[in-house]
Parts: structure tokens; sequence; C-alpha cells
């Protein structure tokens, strides 16, 4: 029987650890995920409380008050209003009083063409985060900027109907799926590998 090889052998086993470590940190992920969802939904009953100078995981989902200041540039993206009719959300740039930069969803309309005449002003809504966050890559290498907070307004800019409040059961939890593609690339890569063993073999 022909030796093993040395340095393919070497090479498969650290594509092996490395894809298995990916799988426990999508299932170690998986779990904090879970304690984030419980505590947005557990933010969802709690009284308004004044916008928090920085946005952690921990207040999203949180009821707050904020005053836009310097209403900004507005721009849409695809929503629903309260009464889950699709639209358009209109969402405007502000700057706070002391500076701070957040973007409120002031509400939906069925015409792209609507042009909200809001002027700013003190508002109360649902935390929530900007569209885009980081990628899977940023994170593992400690580069995941915070992303953008995201007030959705309980009282709509005139001409536009009020937004869906922000559900934490839609946030996306697909970490335990990446979890068995990771462990099933490890399996198949051993598989691959013995048999390439067994044929060098004969």
């Amino acid at each position: 029987m022909k030796r093993v090889p040395v340095l393919p052998t070497i090479v498969v086993l650290l594509a092996v650890a490395a894809m298995v470590a990916l799988g426990l940190w999508q299932v170690q992920r998986r779990g904090e995920k879970e304690a984030l969802i419980a505590r947005a939904t557990a933010n969802l009953d709690r009284p308004p409380m004044p916008l928090p100078a920085r946005i952690t995981d921990e207040s999203l989902f949180a009821r707050v008050t904020a005053t836009c200041a310097t209403p900004g540039d507005w721009t849409m993206a695809a929503g629903r209003s309260v009464d889950d009719q699709p639209g358009y959300r209109h969402i405007v740039a502000c700057r706070s009083p002391n500076g701070q930069r957040l973007r409120l969803d002031m509400g939906v309309a069925a015409d792209p063409k609507v042009r909200p005449d809001w002027r700013g002003g003190a508002i109360t809504g649902t935390l929530s985060q900007m569209p885009g966050g980081p990628t899977l890559f940023d994170r593992m290498i400690g580069r995941a900027a915070p992303a953008e907070p995201l007030i959705v307004s309980d009282t709509a800019a005139p001409g536009l109907s009020p937004s869906r409040r922000p559900n934490p059961a839609n946030l996306p939890d697909h970490h335990l799926a990446y979890a068995i593609q990771w462990f099933a690339f490890a399996l198949g890569a051993v598989i691959i590998y013995l048999l390439a063993l067994r044929r060098r073999s004969r």
C-alpha cells in the first residue's frame, strides 16, 4: 500500500478544521440571534425612551423619542403600511439638536411620485436599523461598522400612511442551516479525500 501523501493530507485536514470551526461559529451565532430576538421582543412593550447616543443590539425595537432639527435628503424603499398595503417607504436623513445622525421612516405611499412636505420636529417611533448592514466577512475580521439607526415613526408625514412597525420575528435566522452546510462540506471533503486515497492505493 502506498504511503499517505503528507502535504495534501495536511491541506485537507486544515480545510476540514476550518469548515468545522465555521460551523461551530454559526451554532454560536444562532444562540446569540435567539437572545437578540428575545430582547427585541421584550423592547416592544416598554415605554418610549429618549434615543440613545449609541445604538446597540439591546436597544433595537424599543420605542424611542427623537427630534429632527434639520431634515435632509429623502430616499425611498419598498415597505408596507400598518394596514399591510404595499408601497414606498419615505425615509429622511436627519440631525438631532445635539448633532446625532439618524434616519426616519415617515410613512408609506402607493405612488412613488409623492413628495412629503415635512419640515422636521419631534417624533415617537420604533428603533430599527437601515438595511444593508455589515457583511459576514466584516463581522469575522472585526470591521463591522455600526449600522445607521432608523426610527419608524408612529405618525406619518402629511400625504403618507404610517409604516408597519418592525417585528423581531422577521429578523433573519439562518445560522443553523449555515452550520449544517459547513459540517456537510467538511464531511464531504473527508469522504472525497478518503476515496482519492483508496483509488491511489490501487
